[in-house]
């Protein structure tokens, strides 16, 4: 009995997918819930799962294809397959069947052309079996090296034309189409600069007494919570304290109104294999630094295994994101609609600055405030960056609440 493999319901307004890997190549025997194909959307990653024990018998749509919720992407025959018995549904293109199973990535590519061999012949040691730029330099440095046996080439007059030939033959391109994840950051952050009125304001922080206080209690936080004390517990704490003061950066425009909130879900960028996502902490306010750093230190490691679920990455009601663990000393954040502010984080240096008539040396962070102007004024945002600002320079105040 010949049984559809049907994209999924994966999200309330998803409509269109993207085939990742197929897991099973045609002919391959898969038990019930067993994952089949990988299946991509612009926030989330899922597995497609049979839905009863049997054979692979077609695939429809291959990786990198476009699919709609609830097409056919493939076939499936119920009931195992004899081994060897010579019957399993062979696939029109066994080349192209191959080739879905093992997936070369962009870097490993480059690497494998310019070292002169094929990828397809190299173990990937990525997630389902990736090839990977570390892949292929293993095995170049595994492989005996030609010029050890072969005589070196004549010395040759230089000829400027096969030179000008080689150049132009290291001149390559490579397309690679948008992931849906791209496609769907791409379209958001156009939107929000065409519909928002955005203006970014700047301010500085001291960071000598939070780093003060995480030397003083980390091994003690550490051992307590089984988590490392960070910076980013510092600032959502600041960030909710702000938000108090000033509910508009909380609150979003929808239709001829204003909403606000009295809770703060704060999403916090992090990178992942796919590009920047933002997975929200619900009702932040509740938490205490070792919940949030437990948070966030899941999320990250989430992110990187593309297992985050696509309710985790909605409905924040502002952002933070810390583009200096990249080295970033200054930038304009873009907001992330419908919401109204994002705080920008850049990289900690050591700066001159003013104490008490004296010029000292310390550990300084400007911060970046993107805000959306119809809801939110100057003054306004200025009063929410100084308030970061004294929280992160006196962290007792926000244990004080003052």
């Amino acid at each position: 009995m010949s049984i559809e493999l049907k994209v999924p319901e994966v999200g309330e307004s998803i409509t269109e997918v993207e085939l990742g890997q197929w897991l099973k190549s045609v002919g391959d025997s898969v038990t019930v819930d067993e994952p089949v194909v990988v299946i991509e959307t612009d926030k989330v990653t899922v597995e497609l799962l049979a839905p009863v024990a049997g054979t692979v018998s077609q695939i429809i749509k291959r990786e990198g294809d476009s699919a709609n919720v609830g097409e056919v992407v493939g076939l499936m025959t119920e009931g195992m397959a004899d081994a060897g018995d010579g019957t399993g549904v062979q696939s029109d293109d066994a080349s192209t069947s191959a080739s879905v199973q093992k997936t070369v990535m962009p870097a490993a590519a480059r690497a494998a052309a310019t070292a002169g061999v094929d990828p397809q012949q190299i173990d990937g040691s990525g997630p389902g079996g990736r090839v990977l730029k570390e892949d292929v330099q293993r095995a170049v440095s595994d492989t005996p090296s030609q010029s050890a046996t072969a005589p070196a080439p004549p010395p040759s007059t230089p000829d400027m034309g096969v030179a000008g030939t080689a150049i132009a033959s290291a001149r390559q391109e490579e397309v690679v189409p948008l992931t849906p994840l791209r496609r769907k950051v791409a379209s958001r952050l156009v939107s929000a600069q065409q519909t928002a009125a955005l203006l970014t304001t700047f301010n500085e922080a001291d960071m000598s007494a939070v780093m003060e206080l995480r030397k003083s209690y980390k091994d003690d936080f550490q051992k307590r919570y089984d988590i490392k004390l960070g910076f980013m517990s510092f600032f959502a704490k600041a960030v909710i304290e702000a938000l108090k003061l000033v509910p508009q950066l909380n609150a979003e425009i929808r239709d001829d109104s204003i909403v606000y909130r009295n809770y703060h879900d704060l999403g916090v960028a992090v990178g992942g294999k796919r590009g920047l996502v933002v997975p929200v902490i619900r009702n932040a306010e509740g938490l205490s630094f070792a919940e949030i750093e437990r948070t966030i230190s899941d999320f990250g490691r989430r992110a990187r295994d593309n297992t985050l679920k696509l309710e985790e990455l909605t409905g924040g009601t502002f952002t933070i994101s810390n583009g200096g663990v990249y080295g970033s000393l200054l930038s304009t954040p873009i907001v992330n609609p419908p919401q109204s502010g994002i705080l920008g984080l850049h990289a900690i240096n050591e700066r001159p600055v003013a104490r008490d008539g004296q010029v000292v040396i310390r550990p300084m962070m400007y911060l970046a405030l993107t805000y959306d102007h119809r809801i939110v004024d100057g003054k306004e945002a200025v009063t929410f960056l100084k308030r970061i600002a004294e929280c992160i320079e006196n962290p007792a105040r926000m244990l004080l609440e003052v």
